[in-house]
């Protein structure tokens, strides 16, 4: 049974503020524990009024300290963005609060615009130093050395396992070269999913984390009761990409009945060739779909973004993909 985990984007919506998303994202996270998910993860975004987790380590602390179980973690860490030193400090901080629950997932890419880079007082020339970043975040979460200088307190010998992101083949290449697992994010950039994978396989290398490639795939589901119902709720994803071509990220909409009087032709052609790889759908449907992305890719495990407007349908969403997939605990098992 391949694992399945889940991405939260921690929308803002139209009827919620900022803390009521970061409550969402919490209360999903309890649920997902109860429905067999393995992990949640959440991403770092700048300057977008409708996603509430641009403080990640903040944000995971918040949801880990409502769960007990799920393991937690950033996916990703733009590490562009800041110094390795002090992520290795958050993310050991995270490590020492809950035990063998953490992930770090690392990204090279701004997560903002060009001008947001500029606040952050980072320049787009350091996402070159990535590989390097990568191996100075690793290094301070190691035991530190009996005359190690600099220690990263208190995350020196957490070992936080790490996780390179990507969607394209540069980061195949590079956790492949480290040996480290790979998540590729195929729910917004799905053109390049098989070739990183093939790249990433081929060339792996063990490492102390880990012997053997070990591959993530990012998939957008909806699910509900019937294929027409799950392709409304679809809509609001579909605006939201509409709005980013527009340049208008807004907050997250309620679905609409009909999503062609809202995008032009070109926005459509745009949205959807992102969005080619969504699973959206009765369970017969998702079952189905989840069935042939694993066959196709092999994936060791899905991560899924499921960008429904209402928290409570949402969560019906995640519950119906956990029954499709089979990981639902008997126990919790739909009838």
């Amino acid at each position: 049974m391949t694992a399945l985990s889940i991405l939260d984007l921690v929308r803002v919506t139209e009827n919620t503020d900022a803390r009521g998303a970061l409550d969402n994202a919490r209360d999903l996270a309890a649920h997902a524990e109860n429905w067999g998910y393995r992990r949640i993860w959440v991403a770092e975004h700048h300057n977008m009024p409708g996603i509430a987790s641009a403080a990640t380590s903040v944000v995971l602390g918040h949801i880990a300290a409502g769960t007990k179980t799920i393991r937690v973690g950033a996916g990703g860490i733009m590490l562009p963005n800041h110094a390795p030193y002090v992520i290795a400090e958050q993310f050991g901080t995270l490590a020492r609060l809950f035990p063998g629950r953490i992930d770090l997932g690392l990204g090279r890419a701004p997560g903002t615009d060009q001008l947001t880079l500029r606040a952050l007082r980072r320049t787009p020339e350091a996402a070159e130093n990535f590989p390097q970043d990568v191996l100075e975040v690793q290094a301070f979460l190691a035991p530190a050395g009996p005359n190690q200088r600099i220690q990263a307190v208190p995350a020196a010998g957490t070992e936080v396992p790490l996780w390179i992101l990507g969607s394209s083949n540069f980061g195949a290449m590079l956790a492949a070269e480290l040996g480290l697992p790979y998540a590729f994010a195929s729910h917004f950039a799905p053109e390049l999913l098989i070739p990183a994978l093939e790249i990433y396989r081929s060339r792996f290398k063990p490492s102390e984390q880990l012997d053997r490639p070990y591959a993530m795939v990012g998939v957008n589901i909806i699910a509900a009761t019937s294929d027409d119902e799950a392709r409304r709720l679809a809509t609001t994803q579909q605006m939201s990409f509409a709005n980013i071509f527009r340049g208008a990220r807004g907050l997250s909409q309620p679905p609409i009945d009909d999503i062609e009087s809202y995008w032009s032709p070109t926005e459509k052609t745009q949205a959807m060739r992102m969005l080619a790889r969504s699973i959206v759908g009765s369970p017969d449907t998702v079952r189905a779909g989840i069935d042939a992305l694993v066959t196709e890719t092999g994936a060791d495990e899905l991560i899924v973004v499921s960008d429904v407007y209402d928290h409570a349908t949402r969560l019906r969403s995640f519950e119906l993909i956990a029954n499709a997939a089979g990981i639902l605990p008997s126990s919790s098992r739909l009838a």
